[in-house]
């Protein structure tokens, strides 16, 4: 199979990996990205542990709150170059997107897609939009979440969003909250907690560590120890609430939450991320 020039900057662009690794480890997996991603991993490349959103180009991504602050939503309009995504006309009306889904208590992309804006559906709206700026338009993706209290962040460039959703409400929570959601902005975690972890991914670390361990010609017998505290180190990193707070790394995020409040913890969150 041959591997284009394309696949490869898509691999390093997603990794961080050198050229030549990503074209090795593309053609020992056929192509498959998600397969390479692993393979580097095994051989103890430095790569992402998790699977960002890699699926659109360009775009737009917002976040929003509802006015009893108990609902949040996060959206992509995806278009086809950064002159597009940069245009403020675009923004304003991926912003009237997002206004719409708030204000409506959209609980769905499909909810949202039958939705009316100015007289048509946000979907036949997108596709008018399509041909109007001459480039595809698609609603790329839509999350919500729930709870005594929502927070929303959008980071600067409009290329990253993130919605959090709490178990209790007051004013005083409102630092803790604003702190989060810039947390699941900054360090990207694959889930809330250990448990929320799929055993798809728990399993695909667990293989990943056995492996790196025996390449390191650490003895059969100690591979899945080694590998399980490689797991529990892919907690810490990449789960929410065990995450080192970046405000104080002393702390997980889940201590944090604990000395602004008894059994104050994030219950979901959503993060949309352009590549």
């Amino acid at each position: 199979m041959k591997i284009t020039a394309q696949q490869v900057n898509e691999l390093r662009k997603s990794t961080g990996a050198g050229m030549m690794d990503c074209k090795k480890a593309l053609v020992e997996t056929e192509g498959d990205m998600e397969k390479a991603i692993d393979v580097l991993r095994k051989k103890g490349q430095k790569v992402a542990a998790k699977r960002a959103d890699r699926d659109a180009a360009e775009g737009v991504v917002l976040s929003k709150v509802s006015d009893d602050k108990k609902y949040a939503a996060a959206v992509m309009i995806n278009c086809e170059t950064d002159f597009v995504a940069k245009n403020a006309d675009f923004i304003a009306y991926a912003q009237s997107i997002i206004d719409l889904a708030v204000a409506n208590k959209a609980g769905n992309i499909d909810v949202l897609k039958a939705l009316p804006l100015t007289n048509r559906t946000v979907e036949e709206s997108i596709m008018d939009q399509t041909g109007v700026i001459g480039e595809k338009i698609q609603l790329g993706r839509f999350e919500i979440a729930e709870g005594e209290s929502t927070y929303a962040y959008i980071h600067p460039g409009n290329r990253i969003a993130t919605i959090a959703a709490f178990n209790k409400a007051g004013d005083a929570l409102n630092d803790a909250g604003k702190d989060v959601v810039m947390q699941i902005a900054a360090m990207d975690p694959v889930a809330l907690d250990k448990d929320s972890v799929s055993d798809e991914m728990v399993k695909r670390e667990i293989e990943i560590g056995m492996d790196q361990a025996r390449q390191e010609g650490k003895p059969e017998a100690m591979l899945e120890k080694i590998a399980m505290g490689k797991l529990n180190k892919f907690y810490k990193e990449n789960t929410l609430l065990n995450q080192a707070f970046i405000k104080d790394s002393k702390k997980n995020v889940s201590q944090y939450l604990q000395d602004v409040e008894s059994e104050l913890t994030v219950i979901d969150f959503k993060r949309l991320a352009l590549a």
